[in-house]
């Protein structure tokens, strides 16, 4: 991706935390000469890699295969003595057109929550044994509370203020129903683990490579420079 995308996609999700009235915390507005600054006191930060995160998968397509992210709090499964956290939370901004791939978590169980915007659609399969995606099977879904099987590859439609919960090995996908407008998406989960726990199908990346074009607005969560 041009730095210069990921800088639009930065200041759109932004935009559209402030209309939704969702408040950041200060470290989302650190300026990269500011993070040049931070000693080890926001080593958090970097080790859990919290903050800014655009991704387009590796593909090159961003306003049609990507999402925008900002990672709000995390433990980390590498170092539990040191981050004693066992949950994790997310931002989600999916613009209309656009679509996050087919995956699952081997360890993460999540629920995405609407918290603004349009309506998202959720595909929804259970995993066979070989970890490919089971497309004959239903599938049991957990939606604010109501707990039913729908047939594979059930579209879940989710409002605002409307949630599913999606456990550890169930693929599911992203979509904005169309005509809907962009969504601001939540996530509230088990520890985060965006390097070793996401199983795409078909694979995909998961961090872009960035084609310097311009400076950069904020670092993304994999940029931070060393503690001074």
């Amino acid at each position: 991706m041009k730095r210069s995308e990921i800088n639009r996609a930065l200041r759109e999700l932004e935009a559209m935390t402030k209309k939704c009235g969702f408040a950041l915390p200060p470290f989302c507005g650190f300026t990269p000469e500011e993070w040049r600054q931070k000693g080890h006191e926001f080593d958090e930060i970097r080790d859990n890699m919290l903050g800014w995160d655009i991704t387009d998968y590796g593909l090159g397509d961003f306003a049609k295969v990507g999402l925008s992210l900002i990672t709000l709090r995390n433990g980390n499964l590498s170092l539990p003595e040191k981050y004693a956290k066992t949950y994790a939370e997310k931002l989600l901004y999916l613009m209309e057109g656009q679509y996050s791939p087919m995956h699952f978590h081997w360890s993460k169980m999540e629920d995405i929550i609407n918290r603004g915007g349009g309506n998202v659609l959720i595909t929804v399969f259970d995993s066979l044994p070989d970890e490919s995606i089971d497309r004959e099977s239903e599938v049991s879904v957990s939606t604010d509370g109501l707990r039913r099987r729908v047939p594979a590859g059930t579209r879940v439609r989710l409002r605002p203020g409307e949630s599913i919960s999606i456990p550890p090995r169930l693929y599911h996908d992203f979509r904005v129903e169309e005509g809907s407008g962009p969504v601001l998406l939540g996530e509230v989960s088990r520890v985060n683990d965006d390097e070793r726990d996401n199983r795409f199908e078909p694979p995909v990346g998961r961090f872009p490579k960035i084609e310097e074009d311009e400076p950069p607005y904020r670092l993304l969560c994999f940029e931070y420079p060393k503690a001074r």
